[in-house]
């Protein structure tokens, strides 16, 4: 690699750095408002395998205060809880006042896994899809501001990083037998995701998408998209905004032009 070439390197990476923490205060500010204001916020972070969710949260929660922010990422249901409803158990991990809750996949795994690894009946996933937007009033109605993000990668991507999860001992633990299938079932995952959009892109409860093949624009734009949202005290008017060629609103054209990943 040349001077020069290695020059802009090291410069892009302090630039991405540099955005990511600017990001990161306004975010540690935002949730000073949310504290002081008792505001209920849930975050879901749904995606492909390998799409980044583990990486964009770690950086989302970096440097928010503990005992305010929740991680979810619920382990597969016990007997009980497949004798429940459907809901019950992520109700519990509902955000208190002046909390921020994060999903790591939620409620949507019946739309996107369940129903591609064939874990859930079809009549069981069509209950879902009919019930999933009124849950979801509801929770907006009772006061939780609940913003969903979807992270969609390419299949190249996707085969890069599940290839990377495998030669890494420090990342092989991400491997499940649900992983290992992703790519065979990149069509079927394709399908179900776009059902789930059509079906569950509300109003209420509206889908953000992030292309999200760059790890580092994915992380800071889905911050700069996640403080527009909210009015704050503190809050930089001049900061650099989510690009909209990376983050979007769900709209039934994009199944039609390419837009995402298929």
């Amino acid at each position: 690699m040349s001077a020069k070439k290695a020059s802009h390197r090291a410069g892009a990476k302090v630039h991405q750095k540099s955005a990511l923490h600017a990001a990161q205060v306004q975010l540690f500010q935002l949730q000073r408002h949310l504290i002081d204001t008792k505001q209920k916020v849930l975050v879901i972070l749904e995606g492909r395998d390998a799409a980044g969710k583990d990486g964009t949260i770690k950086r989302m929660t970096k440097h928010l205060m503990p005992r305010e922010t929740r991680v979810v990422a619920l382990a597969e249901p016990s007997d009980r809880d497949r004798k429940s409803w459907y809901f019950q158990r992520h109700v519990a991990q509902l955000p208190a006042s002046g909390e921020i809750v994060l999903f790591n996949r939620s409620w949507y795994n019946r739309a996107g896994v369940e129903r591609v690894m064939g874990f859930c009946t079809p009549e069981e996933y069509e209950e879902f899809l009919k019930t999933v937007s009124l849950f979801e009033e509801l929770l907006v109605h009772c006061g939780i501001k609940l913003i969903k993000y979807y992270l969609d990668i390419s299949k190249d991507e996707q085969k890069k990083r599940l290839k990377a999860r495998k030669e890494d001992p420090l990342k092989r633990w991400k491997l499940g037998k649900v992983d290992k299938s992703a790519l065979k079932k990149w069509d079927e995952y394709s399908t179900a995701r776009n059902e789930m959009f059509v079906r569950t892109h509300t109003a209420c409860s509206p889908w953000t998408i992030l292309h999200a093949d760059n790890k580092h624009l994915t992380r800071v734009n889905l911050i700069r998209d996640l403080l527009t949202r909210f009015e704050f005290e503190g809050k930089d008017r001049c900061a650099d905004l989510a690009d909209p060629a990376i983050v979007y609103t769900f709209d039934e054209k994009l199944l039609r032009d390419g837009q995402l990943a298929e």
